[in-house]
């Protein structure tokens, strides 16, 4: 009797064990299934701000804090834009000091915490940028998909998507550029943004179902005048652009890709999220197995090969999506390829370091495309 009793009570821990197991990977994945729009990933510090002066904010000391270029500051209701650090500043040990370029909305006060973040601009191209632009609804497979639309002398749109933790504020760092080149620009949200359908089950599905909004937007801008497209997304945006490429009905009418770190292997990119939530490294298995068994990913990467003309942006300073898979990815299509690496820059961040020579390389790559 006592043999059973120990064996039921054996059978039971491992079950409550198993059970706990479960439920912490499916915990882990929600750092990359629910990353939600328009927050930092986990892979992004939050920084105190110790201080700030005319034209200048001291930051908590950091590798984020010290990287080159200009970004946004972002904190619960504030926005702001920092440039490059001031080395001749005095700070201590443990902070650094970087030029304050504007403060967009809220203040920043000794104390706060807050966190880089790629976007330059907050609002809408008219109020962050004064470009003229028309509010679009793309009909999308889920309902009317938020979209704006820049206009533009050339019958080739640019159709933007951004990636995990941004909205489509992202596209507005490089509305400028591209409108300075009379290029039409489409920056939709797509499901799970705000103001969009929700995806049914709630989950990111690393652009293996949100590829459908982009190609609902290339029909949009087909019936709307465009001639043809090209396809610019940020980490799974990119991703959503070489599943368009490679399954849209329409996609005769791409006339090439603009990667800008993208998520090549959706299992990579978990595990750097939840590892960056502190998950322990025996639990990143059951992190994956849980996104597999709740969105129907496959258990490999399985991308679709080139078949037109792309420009990959990326660099080793990427946590979330591995330079390594670029390289390899460009290796593969000999010809169709272009790789342009920025060596100092986070996730979906490769315009932030240096505008200029990203903005040249984009040039270069769009002129045959115009």
């Amino acid at each position: 009797m006592g043999t059973v009793r120990a064996t039921a009570a054996a059978v039971t821990v491992a079950l409550a064990a198993g059970a706990a197991s479960v439920a912490a990977g499916r915990l882990a994945s929600d750092a990359a299934l629910k990353a939600p729009p328009g927050r930092p990933l986990p892979t992004e510090p939050r920084l105190t701000v110790h201080g700030t002066a005319a034209g200048q904010i001291t930051l908590t000391r950091h590798l984020a804090s010290l990287r080159p270029g200009t970004y946004g500051l972002a904190g619960d209701g504030t926005h702001a834009v920092v440039g490059p650090v001031l080395t001749a500043a005095a700070p201590t040990p443990d902070t650094v000091v970087r030029r304050l370029e504007r403060v967009t909305h809220g203040t920043l006060t000794p104390g706060d915490h807050i966190w880089l973040t790629p976007n330059l601009y907050v609002g809408d191209p008219r109020t962050a940028l004064g470009l003229d632009h028309t509010d679009a609804d793309v009909p999308g497979e889920l309902g009317p998909l938020p979209a704006w639309f820049v206009p533009g002398a050339r019958d080739t749109w640019v159709i933007a998507a951004h990636g995990l933790g941004t909205t489509r504020e992202h596209a507005l760092n490089l509305m400028p550029y591209l409108h300075a080149q009379r290029l039409p620009v489409l920056a939709l949200a797509y499901r799970g943004d705000p103001g969009a359908p929700r995806s049914p089950d709630g989950l990111h599905h690393f652009g293996r179902s949100e590829w459908r909004d982009l190609d609902a937007a290339i029909r949009h801008a087909l019936a709307h005048g465009a001639r043809q497209v090209v396809l610019l997304g940020w980490s799974t945006g990119a991703t959503m652009a070489l599943r368009a490429a490679a399954h849209s009905a329409v996609r005769d009418r791409i006339a090439g890709l603009v990667l800008d770190s993208p998520v090549l292997d959706w299992r990579t990119t978990l595990k750097a999220l939840a590892t960056a939530r502190r998950t322990p490294g025996a639990l990143l298995p059951l992190a994956v197995r849980a996104a597999q068994g709740r969105t129907g990913l496959p258990p490999a990467a399985d991308l679709p090969d080139l078949t037109v003309p792309a420009l990959i942006v990326h660099g080793p300073g990427d946590q979330v999506a591995p330079w390594s898979l670029s390289r390899r990815y460009a290796a593969r299509h000999p010809g169709l390829v272009t790789l342009h690496e920025v060596p100092d820059a986070p996730h979906a961040a490769m315009w932030n370091p240096a505008p200029e020579p990203y903005e040249e390389t984009l040039r270069r790559f769009l002129t045959p495309l115009m």
